[in-house]
């Protein structure tokens, strides 16, 4: 291994200018950027800084091969690479440099880690003989961000460098996805070694990715679906990270169950299926949540009994008898008690499941779902889709989307009352069309998710749905926007409040507390538009 004093005197032309690559010696900066090339990666957001400068250097180089989107914070960067993959179904890439750079990703890493979102963040760290002694910009990122993700690692050699990056790809991506960061210090970027090439990952020992499927579950839960005279399904985002959309379809229809989705699971199938229900938990539809209490059998698919959508446990569906298939078996019996829980990948379990259900429907159980529709819409919906205002509802905002965009585009939403409004009223056809913060409700999410959302799907529209709450927290990325002239819709829902908070407020604690955050009072102390339905149509139709 070359000491440090040698890589310094080394002219950067005697490197790898004379080496043809693969054959010789490489700095351990152009293999992080050879092992991006091998792995797919085409796109990576970032921030640099001192720590990370000499990845940036060799990035320099590669500005054919790998698209790097200057981001205003480091947030920014992970937002949108949560964005990216939530659209593309890849890996999201992030750069970001030591101490505050680092330590900015945290919120996206926690966001990531409960909605089982695939990131790779490589940040960069101090020089190796440094760590401990509180350098300048140095923290403890390992111990710092073990808890919010799936695996981290702290580089101090170069030759690691091909192999934990291969572990760091296999580990994001496979099973259910989450987040890495692999942290490497400036000797280890500087450092020039052997480099014999990149080979992928596709086994760790000591890592499971999906458990052994059990054919005896499969046959418990389908005899259990085969005797219901009330079956309901419940799915979340496990279909879709399971890429098992046409599977699941295959199954409710054959089966013949009504089915309803939490919000990451939303357009799995499109909106309007014929046995799509609606939204379940505390924001959603009327519908799904009072008949969990009155089916005989709960299918629940790829998603964990979220708090938001379970309510009370101890009133938690205990009538019926509950078949859970999950991926992750410490998501079973975690929240709520499974009668025959299904391990396994849903793209492996559900086609498994479907050959034993037989051919059924159910009307009259059916209707009841219809007939709670009908109620929600006279008591709630048609209000709030008509109201007698003519200032408009968010509820008409989204309606107006859906008229413009079809249901074909991919709406990326903030946290609070606009974003229920968006997940009740809008329509999807396609999957990957749905990307919120769903787990950990990260106000400011929205605007940087929406430019990685365009670039996972550059053929989409991408709308982005902002309350002017979580706007003001990474209104930054606009720079980002600009500079990139990156083409996403935005709509600014501004109630002048943090209005799911205030709605709390009032309704739990009988408080009457105003504190306006209005983007247009706070920056330039004029009342904020109000925007009517007749002057909304006009500037579109101009």
């Amino acid at each position: 291994m070359e000491t440090l004093q040698k890589i310094k005197e080394t002219p950067k032309e005697n490197t790898l200018a004379k080496t043809p690559l693969g054959y010789g010696g490489i700095s351990g900066s152009i293999a992080v950027l050879e092992a991006f090339i091998a792995e797919g990666v085409s796109t990576i957001f970032g921030y640099p800084g001192g720590a990370i400068m000499l990845i940036y250097d060799a990035l320099y180089d590669y500005h054919d091969r790998l698209n790097h989107i200057l981001v205003r914070h480091e947030q920014g960067a992970i937002h949108a690479a949560q964005g990216y993959a939530r659209t593309s179904g890849d890996v999201g890439v992030v750069f970001a440099t030591s101490g505050p750079g680092a330590t900015n990703l945290v919120t996206g890493l926690a966001d990531a880690m409960i909605d089982s979102t695939p990131v790779v963040c490589v940040t960069g760290q101090v020089f190796a003989h440094l760590l401990g002694t509180d350098a300048f910009q140095e923290t403890d990122v390992i111990n710092i961000t073990t808890p919010v993700t799936k695996w981290n690692y702290q580089v101090t050699d170069a030759t690691e460098i091909p192999a934990v990056l291969a572990k760091a790809f296999y580990i994001a991506r496979s099973g259910r996805p989450g987040p890495v960061l692999i942290d490497i210090t400036k000797n280890a970027q500087l450092q020039l070694f052997d480099y014999e090439g990149y080979e992928k990952c596709n086994h760790i020992r000591s890592y499971r990715p999906a458990p052994i499927v059990r054919k005896e579950y499969v046959e418990e839960a389908a005899k259990l679906i085969n005797e219901a005279e009330r079956p309901f399904v419940i799915f979340g985002q496990g279909v879709i990270l399971g890429k098992a959309e046409k599977e699941f379809k295959a199954f409710i229809e054959k089966a013949g169950i009504p089915a309803a989705w939490t919000i990451l699971g939303m357009s799995a199938i499109p909106t309007d299926h014929p046995l799509g229900v609606g939204m379940l938990g505390m924001h959603g539809n009327y519908g799904p949540n009072l008949l969990t209490n009155e089916c005989d059998v709960l299918i629940a698919v790829g998603m964990r009994f979220d708090d938001r959508v379970t309510g009370r446990l101890d009133k938690y569906a205990k009538q019926a008898k509950v078949i859970h298939l999950d991926i992750d078996p410490s998501e079973i019996d975690k929240n709520v008690k499974t009668t025959v829980p299904v391990w396994g990948d849903c793209k492996e379990t559900l086609p498994m499941l479907t050959k034993l259900v037989e051919h059924k429907v159910y009307p009259q159980w059916i209707q009841k779902f219809a007939d709670c529709i009908a109620k929600e819409k006279e008591k709630v919906i048609k209000q709030e889709l008509n109201p007698s205002s003519e200032i408009l509802t968010m509820g008409e905002v989204i309606e107006l989307v859906n008229e413009l965009t079809k249901g074909d585009a991919i709406i990326v939403t903030d946290v609070g009352q606009h974003q229920m409004v968006a997940c009740r009223y809008a329509k999807y056809n396609q999957s990957k069309s749905n990307v919120t913060s769903g787990g950990l409700g990260t106000m400011g999410f929205a605007l940087p998710a929406a430019i990685g959302a365009k670039f996972g799907d550059k053929k989409r529209t991408v709308v982005a749905v902002i309350g002017d709450g979580g706007f003001q927290m990474t209104l930054q990325e606009l720079g980002t926007i600009m500079q990139f002239d990156i083409d996403i819709k935005i709509l600014i829902l501004n109630n002048e409040f943090l209005g799911m908070v205030r709605q709390w407020q009032e309704l739990f604690h009988q408080k009457d507390i105003h504190l306006p955050i209005s983007l247009a009072r706070i920056l330039y102390n004029w009342p904020a538009p109000i925007v009517s339905k007749v002057n909304l149509f006009a500037k579109e139709k101009n």
